[in-house]
């Protein structure tokens, strides 16, 4: 009788096997599996194969795995806690839980739930930290892809985390003998710094903050700033540790361009603050034109109060950002903080247009620049811009597009260049229009693109006519073709 048989469910339940027998029938790759899963809990395992596959059977050369050669016999179950029947023969696999279930040892047969009494879950481990997942054999493919969510939502930090919780066990537990009290410090602890430092790779201070915490249960938590990257502004960009992220705020303080399908991923119950600036309205006063010291004075003032900040920039908070003007801030004032890297619009707006920015025969280097203010494109290195064999990518230069054109045909590069200039890249509403250095303002004012753009000079900006994948079709292509 199967142990599993009727509708009560199964009892979750991890078992130390460390120094205990456990018998694996079958010598195949499925048995490989088990093996090496078994002997990562300190198993003692007997393998009970007529043949085995070459890892296998190298483990038992080495004597490292004992093997019984030979069919299935229920005597090599005498001293087991413990049998997988992994073989592809139903009749030896019904023998051996029949074996099994006589000897009162629990037995797995893998993919036949019906004739186990245990069944080994789909698991995700961190260090000592496991978490176990099982559909009662209804639907392993369920729990494998409830799994996979799992792998990408939990870091590795997790793993420091409990071996670090697991160290001071017995001074936490000295520290807070009550039940409620107890789970309250490691609420504090898993939504603190300490995680955050592990995570930087700060292990020492994470102990030392643990510690801290110990020693002085009431003090406020620290606040801390997180410089995220949303990239384009398409969510399926964002890294999976930006969306962690943003399920942990209590503040998010974001630019004007976060698309709205970013700011969805941010925890409910976190506060927004739009603190977009509006290009080409300085000291405007409406509320959304924040200045860059606003900026500053709300991540200091949100921080002071224990909050976890999350400034949220469009693309790569590292590529004409000011993220570091902004860590220079946080870093004076003794905050804690870290970044999160985003996905910058050169790479992105790139990649949606179809255009490689390095190729093998045409474009060997990449520049990033910006042009968003005349004194900005007048300091820039025009002949290193206009350099053959490169890409030259210009962030914020819709306004000064006449600028740039005129700059880089005077410093020697050709006019009939090639020009890809794409709005809203990586967007529903992306365009991408196609020209040349000659035709760039023209082109610019005929198609009445508008900001948020960036302009994509050299040789590969053509190939957005062939590789174009995403959006509508590129703008301009006959010319371009003319032009070329």
């Amino acid at each position: 009788m199967p142990a599993t048989s009727g509708s009560a469910p199964l009892f979750p339940l991890f078992v130390d096997l460390n120094g205990r027998r456990v018998v694996v029938v079958g010598g195949g790759a499925v048995a490989r599996r088990k093996v090496a899963a078994l002997r990562e809990a300190g198993a003692r395992v007997r393998l009970v194969a007529p043949r085995l596959v070459p890892d296998l059977q190298a483990e038992v050369d080495a004597g490292r795995l004992d093997h019984v050669p030979g069919p299935f016999m229920p005597g090599h179950l005498d001293d087991a806690w413990l049998v997988v029947a992994a073989t592809d023969d139903d009749e030896v696999n019904a023998t051996v839980a029949a074996a099994a279930t006589q000897r009162r040892i629990w037995a797995n047969v893998v993919d036949d739930a019906a004739r186990s009494s245990v069944q080994v879950p789909a698991r995700v481990e961190r260090g000592p930290l496991q978490v176990a997942i099982s559909s009662g054999g209804g639907a392993p493919m369920l729990a494998r892809h409830l799994r996979e969510k799992l792998e990408a939502e939990l870091d590795e930090s997790w793993a420091g985390l409990a071996r670090l919780l697991a160290r001071h066990r017995r001074l936490i537990r000295a520290r807070f003998a009550d039940t409620g009290a107890r789970r309250d410090f490691f609420e504090r602890v898993i939504h603190g710094e300490v995680p955050a430092l592990l995570r930087a790779g700060r292990d020492d201070a994470a102990r030392d903050a643990l510690r801290a915490m110990l020693r002085e249960p009431g003090a406020r938590r620290r606040g801390r700033v997180i410089l995220v990257g949303a990239g384009p502004g398409d969510a399926g960009l964002l890294t999976l540790r930006a969306l962690r992220v943003l399920s942990q705020a209590d503040v998010v303080l974001h630019d004007r361009l976060v698309s709205a399908d970013v700011l969805a991923r941010v925890r409910r119950d976190a506060e927004l603050v739009d603190v977009g600036k509006q290009a080409g309205t300085p000291g405007s006063a409406d509320a959304h034109a924040a200045t860059q010291a606003r900026i500053h004075r709300l991540m200091l003032e949100h921080a002071r109060a224990g909050r976890t900040v999350v400034r949220l920039k469009g693309g790569d908070p590292f590529v004409f950002g000011r993220g570091g003007e902004e860590l220079e801030v946080l870093a004076a004032h003794g905050i804690a903080f870290e970044v999160v890297p985003g996905i910058t619009a050169a790479l992105a707006c790139a990649a949606y247009a179809g255009i490689p920015l390095t190729h093998r025969d045409h474009a060997q280097s990449l520049l990033l620049a910006t042009a968003h203010a005349r004194d900005e494109a007048d300091t820039l290195d025009w002949a290193s811009l206009a350099a053959p064999g490169r890409t030259t990518v210009f962030y914020m230069g819709v306004a000064a597009a006449a600028r740039i054109a005129t700059r880089l045909v005077a410093h020697g590069m050709s006019p009939s260049t090639p020009v890809a200039v794409v709005e809203n890249g990586a967007r529903p509403g992306q365009r991408v229009v196609l020209g040349s250095l000659a035709s760039l303002a023209d082109d610019i004012r005929r198609h009445a693109v508008r900001s948020p753009a960036l302009l994509v000079v050299g040789e590969v900006a053509a190939l957005a006519a062939r590789l174009g994948w995403f959006g509508q079709a590129p703008l301009g292509v006959p010319a371009l073709e003319q032009a070329a």
